[in-house]
């Protein structure tokens, strides 16, 4: 499946709200690695999977021990498992394709964010509670690392205290933000004082410092999907871009070369010194006008793009802006306040969630551009009068229409290799890969069935107390309609109201003109047989001297 080739005239970014989604109270959004597959947390605690091709529920994760809100939601690299946090402090991890949780743990705090490893182990997870230190937690087991927040953490030889304050008796924690890098070897965490963290999360050492100008709180920080770029958004309502000038892989190598060749005597100097060689700032985003502060800010799948929610309540905002530092588009949802937001990893599609819990999908605004279906097409704003050439409609020898290919029709076409794609080339396991489930059918609204049956009460009711014709006749006449008389509605019984149609406004005028008219000759009784089931309106003079059809239905039959 290639992005490029499925939809070339595909715009950049999105411009407005093409659906939304609602079930319970949705919270937190993410979707898989494809973008096929779409899991959102609810605040009763279960975890819904929509198919985003469909937009119909795929699955529905729901934990008996867990009714709490859901924090936060992480799919595994091959989509077969998805972690869940919660706010009774527990992490789930859940098996996609059966509906089965696989294992649950229980923190001390309420983890606000949790992350499952990038590599290929599904036991390891980065846990971000409300107030500690992020963690490293072993699903398995249950055991849990707690990573240090500060130089002064490593340089003392002390984890965080308990109590949630630092050794130099600052104010307790305020939520840290933490994410792994590409392949997970390295931790990149952002603390309270302004500074950015490289540690390495088997030791529990920290190997590098890069400190933000302002020394502001860190509130958010996440890696591009590429791992070329970080973003960080702190509490001086800045989102800043780093570029990552470490390798991809074998980062904790060149860490080790950089540390080595360090001349600094202090440790903290030095940590810094090896930090400018590991980030370096690239850009940074902020609305100098209104000074908003931000909310779950992220890249866009291919990186060229930078997103960034309101915080304010009561207005659904997101800024779009390219990597050059633009702000390209301001998108201006309902007047309810913006919670959580993703950017699909291909198209170039927004998932923003509101207060109120419902999930609005952000798609780009097509206009229909027939030139792009030729390169020789010619759109024309009116007639015009066609000159065809010369030779336009000439017959050309089948020796000059057929050219030569160096394709050889003899050779077998393989149509089972998987071919790996270019935003997908670092997966090893795309055979193993989940990228859908079937749909769950929903079922009939039964406000919609309540309807139906009470529209056809009504008809039926209409139908057996006469209708508009029968009621026009017996007022201009002075007479009924027996309905009983009728055979076809005698041999029908039950299916008289389906034989029954509602005549046309146009034809119900036809027919009270045609009853307001007295029938005067009446000369054979093949006539009077016609008109068995039509009243007739005469003058009161003359009312002995003329025969109704109604009146003597019974002698024509």
């Amino acid at each position: 499946m290639n992005a490029p080739i499925i939809d070339p005239l595909q715009g950049d970014f999105p411009e407005v709200i093409e659906e939304y989604l609602e079930h319970g109270v949705m919270k937190c959004i993410a979707f898989n690695r494809r973008g096929t597959l779409l899991a959102a947390g609810c605040a009763d605690g279960s975890c819904i999977i929509w198919d985003f091709e469909t937009r119909g529920i795929a699955k529905e994760l729901q934990d008996k021990d867990c009714v709490a809100a859901i924090t936060s939601v992480c799919w595994s690299k091959d989509g077969h498992c998805i972690l869940v946090s919660a706010a009774d402090k527990s992490l789930t991890l859940w098996d996609v394709v059966n509906g089965e949780k696989i294992t649950r743990t229980t923190l001390q705090q309420t983890p606000l964010q949790a992350r499952l490893h990038p590599g290929s182990s599904k036991s390891l997870c980065l846990a971000c509670p409300l107030s500690s230190a992020p963690m490293i937690v072993d699903l398995n087991t249950g055991s849990t690392t707690v990573l240090p927040v500060s130089v002064s953490d490593t340089a003392a030889g002390l984890l965080p205290p308990s109590r949630n304050k630092f050794s130099d008796g600052s104010p307790p924690f305020t939520p840290t933000a933490a994410c792994f890098n590409k392949y997970g070897d390295l931790v990149y965490v952002g603390n309270s004082k302004g500074e950015i963290l490289i540690v390495d999360h088997k030791n529990k050492q920290v190997r590098a410092v890069v400190s933000i100008s302002g020394g502001s709180v860190i509130k958010n920080i996440i890696f591009s999907r590429n791992g070329q770029y970080l973003l960080t958004n702190s509490n001086d309502r800045t989102i800043r871009i780093y570029e990552n000038l470490l390798p991809l892989k074998d980062g904790l190598k060149v860490l080790d070369e950089l540390t080595t060749s360090c001349d600094e005597v202090d440790e903290a100097e030095k940590l810094k010194a090896i930090g400018s060689k590991c980030l370096a700032l690239f850009r940074d985003f902020q609305d100098s006008i209104t000074k908003v502060h931000w909310k779950v800010p992220c890249f866009s799948g291919d990186g060229e793009w930078v997103v960034g929610g309101s915080a304010s309540k009561g207005e659904h905002k997101i800024y779009i802006w390219d990597r050059a530092g633009h702000l390209v588009k301001i998108l201006e949802g309902p007047k309810e306040a913006l919670i959580d937001l993703a950017w699909h990893p291909v198209h170039p599609i927004v998932v923003s969630v509101s207060l109120t819990g419902l999930v609005y999908i952000w798609a780009k605004d097509y206009t229909e551009n027939w030139s792009a279906f030729a390169p020789d097409f010619k759109e024309l704003e009116e007639n015009e009068e066609y000159v065809e050439r010369e030779d336009e409609f000439d017959l050309m020898p089948e020796t000059e229409k057929v050219k030569d290919t160096d394709v050889n029709e003899d050779d077998e076409v393989d149509i089972m290799t998987v071919e790996n794609e270019s935003d997908f080339s670092d997966s090893n396991m795309s055979h193993e890969e989940l990228c859908f489930l079937p749909a769950v059918p929903c079922p009939d609204v039964a406000e919609q069935q309540d309807k139906c049956v009470g529209s056809t009460s009504k008809l039926a009711d209409s139908n057996h107390s006469g209708s508009p014709l029968s009621e026009e006749a017996g007022q201009n006449g002075g007479q009924a309609m027996n309905h009983t008389s009728s055979p076809v509605e005698e041999d029908t019984g039950g299916t008289r109201l389906k034989r029954k149609r509602k005549p046309s406004e146009k034809g119900m005028e036809l027919q009270a003109e045609k009853v307001r008219k007295p029938l005067k000759n009446m000369k054979s009784s093949g006539k009077l047989s016609k008109m068995k089931n039509k009243p007739v309106v005469v003058e009161e003079q003359d009312t002995d001297s003329y025969v109704f059809a109604d009146d003597n239905t019974d002698e024509y039959h």
